[in-house]
């Protein structure tokens, strides 16, 4: 138990989203904007630092079908990075669908796509997070 942070990867943009095991409800935290990859591990770091984390998730994106492409091979291998760097366990989450799903969520707000757009990798990680408290696999002790 404990709380769990949760990445939606993008190669200009990562979205982070924070949520306790007990409660299994996700939040959007906040967007990284960074062009290199010090400066990403840098801000995640701080994050890390910030919330002590017991367990990191990863949307994996593929295709409709389930199969992978390029973003899914990048994904994996951020993953791989978080787990060696912060010596958490990374587990995955499907992501297919999380950036509609939360563009829709954040105009119905009634932000237009320019307001809802700082916010948009935040609020699609909240979703990776939720499908991933809401997996099968994914078992909350009693």
């Amino acid at each position: 138990m404990g709380t769990v942070l949760a990445f939606d990867f993008g190669e200009k943009r990562i979205g982070v989203a924070t949520g306790e095991t007990m409660l299994g409800t996700a939040h959007p935290l906040t967007t990284i904007h960074a062009e290199s990859n010090d400066d990403r591990f840098a801000a995640i770091g701080k994050i890390i630092a910030e919330w002590q984390p017991e367990q990191l998730v990863v949307g994996l994106p593929c295709h409709i079908d389930g199969t992978p492409h390029e973003m899914t091979r990048l994904a994996t291998k951020f993953a791989e990075r978080l787990k060696r760097r912060y010596n958490l366990p990374v587990s995955f989450a499907d992501e297919r669908l999380t950036s509609v799903d939360a563009e829709a969520r954040l105009r119905e707000t009634g932000r237009n796509s320019k307001t809802a757009k700082p916010l948009l990798d935040a609020v699609a990680a909240q979703l990776i997070l939720q499908t991933w408290f809401e997996s099968p696999h994914h078992v909350i002790p009693s």
